[in-house]
């Protein structure tokens, strides 16, 4: 059974249980906040934009500006009635709102009519997303339809030709979708890896469910992750999720044919893509029948709350005045006195630059440090969880090269091509995605790349890059502030600037104290720490960043805890 055909079958078989609802909105007014009277199926209930339906005697232009509003409101069912209602029948029946987004600027919305028919609308794209939910940032790029509209039999103005998607202000986007990771395993089947796609709240269960099931990985991180889910296997994109937030997923019968692993796997992907949608529990089924299947055990990102650094006391972490040493590790850190350091995430091995240049792999076994790279004008190393250090120099992007435990050394080919210089990279804690900072045609830019490796772990090339921001001064170091996101440091106009940028999602840009020097994540975006030039070391909390310790040396960076 090909999955096309298993995904029509289920939803013939299902066909009953789906069921189409509405809800009141005002029919005149501006757009208002509301509470649905449905809900995501969890128990709870969502903010919601209610959008106005269209008047009486409203003009062409009127007609397309609230079309446009109304893709602020898909409703409780989903299915974006009322904006259906300022389309002609013919069309509001083909309309296909979820085919994509457009976020832009409600300021910068410009509508004209030019007398014939038709309503010219501009605007500004933002980003957009995709039918898989996936987001990508734009430039602020100039974009425009035309929108063709005649009168109904009723004497009303309804548009009759239009594109499949809908527009969002980028003030409403967060609200109207939000963020869920697909949770992917890494090719070892030892960590989750996400990735984020935007659903409507609406029906964010069914939603996860299917893409995750039924639709092609991220082409950026294709070749970097697996799922246990065959190409034969299909899901009923509708999840009903009791009030006790247990969500059944139904699958077609050819999941009975997977090995007991490969459903407990598949579980485990269920159960953790859709805890962001308020889901406590996954029950698999087919024709109504339970699969019995448990949830695996995964290895986890987290890192300790205390900043990892070293200061003339020696290396640990930092609680209050005193440094909690790593066994080992700590003196050999303090004895090549680098000026950056990356633990890998049993604590056995780091990563380091030395005051020379050099890159470094340090041993908790008191042997010396070996040197691996000698290249001029190398940026810090990184270090993964078989530890491999990655090393590049400043001014050539491609010559990537990784350095083996075993001495190998491995050039990784298809390392940032279109870039001039990097500035700092980091592998994200279950090694399947690297980020930089590049240079590129006079800008810097930060974006992530997809590592694809061999059965034996060894990188064998990066997948093309996603762009994810545009930093507005030059840059400065790179983190990743947990599984979803990176951190960015940067400075421009006699200040320094930090990008919480989310991994397919939109850029939050903040200022911070002039003069920081590297920057180093924890978990979550409370846990962002920056070290300054002076070594003050700051911790952001909440909005504002809060000098916390003095005498730092290196603020180091770390790949996880021991298992």
């Amino acid at each position: 059974m090909t999955r096309a055909r298993g995904i029509l079958a289920l939803l013939l078989a299902l066909s009953a249980m789906i069921v189409t609802g509405c809800t009141g909105f005002p029919t005149s007014g501006p757009p208002e906040y509301g509470l649905e009277s449905g809900g995501t199926g969890n128990g709870s209930q969502n903010v919601a934009f209610i959008p106005n339906r269209p008047q009486p005697g409203a003009t062409p232009q009127q007609i397309v500006e609230g079309f446009i509003d109304a893709g602020s409101g898909p409703g409780v069912a989903g299915n974006w009635a009322v904006a259906r209602e300022f389309l002609a029948p013919s069309l509001a029946k083909t309309w296909k709102p979820e085919s994509s987004v457009t976020v832009d600027e409600r300021a910068e919305r410009d509508y004209v009519d030019t007398g014939d028919g038709t309503v010219d609308f501009a605007y500004d794209v933002v980003g957009t997303v995709d039918d898989k939910g996936s987001y990508q940032r734009a430039e602020l790029a100039p974009g425009s339809t035309a929108f063709r509209l005649a009168k109904q039999s009723d004497g009303e103005w309804r548009i009759t030709e239009a594109p499949d998607g809908i527009w969002l202000d980028e003030e409403q986007f967060p609200s109207v979708f939000r963020r869920y990771p697909l949770m992917y395993f890494d090719p070892s089947w030892e960590y989750l890896v996400p990735d984020v796609r935007w659903f409507p709240v609406t029906k964010a269960a069914g939603s996860i469910a299917g893409t995750l099931v039924n639709k092609p990985k991220s082409e950026w991180l294709a070749d970097s992750v697996v799922t246990a889910f065959p190409d034969d296997v299909a899901a009923v994109p509708s999840v009903i999720v009791d009030d006790d937030g247990v969500a059944e997923v139904v699958l077609s019968e050819t999941v009975l044919a997977a090995s007991r692993t490969l459903q407990d796997r598949m579980l485990t992907q269920l159960e953790e893509s859709l805890r962001a949608a308020g889901v406590s529990d996954v029950v698999m089924s087919v024709d109504s029948t339970p699969i019995d299947a448990q949830p695996v055990a995964v290895r986890s990102t987290r890192v300790p709350a205390a900043p990892l650094v070293l200061t003339e006391d020696g290396f640990g972490f930092l609680t209050g005045d005193e440094i909690d040493q790593i066994p080992g590790l700590s003196a050999a850190v303090q004895n090549a006195a680098p000026v950056s350091v990356q633990v890998g995430p049993e604590r056995d091995l780091a990563a380091a630059r030395t005051a020379a240049g050099q890159v470094v792999r340090l041993d908790s076994g008191g042997a010396d440090p070996a040197v691996l790279d000698t290249r001029s004008g190398l940026v810090d190393p990184t270090i993964d969880r078989f530890g491999i250090v990655w090393s590049v120099p400043r001014e050539d992007p491609t010559a990537l090269r990784a350095f083996l435990p075993s001495g190998d050394v491995v050039d990784v080919p298809d390392a940032w091509s279109d870039a001039t210089s990097i500035v700092a990279m980091a592998l994200s804690r279950d090694g399947a995605r690297l980020a930089a900072i590049t240079a590129t045609g006079g800008r810097t830019l930060v974006s992530v790349a997809g590592v694809v490796r061999d059965p034996d772990g060894v990188p064998v090339g990066l997948g093309t890059p996603l762009q994810l921001a545009v930093v507005g001064g030059s840059g400065v170091g790179i983190t990743w502030i947990d599984e979803l996101s990176v951190g960015v440091l940067g400075r421009g106009d006699g200040q320094s600037i930090v990008v919480e940028q989310l991994v397919g999602g939109p850029t939050a840009t903040s200022s911070a104290p002039a003069d920081m020097a590297s920057i180093a994540g924890g978990n979550g975006i409370s846990s962002l720490r920056l070290r300054a030039e002076d070594g003050t070391l700051y911790v952001k909390r909440g909005t504002s960043w809060q000098a916390t310790a003095a005498g730092i040396q290196v603020l180091a960076t770390e790949q996880g805890e021991p298992q």
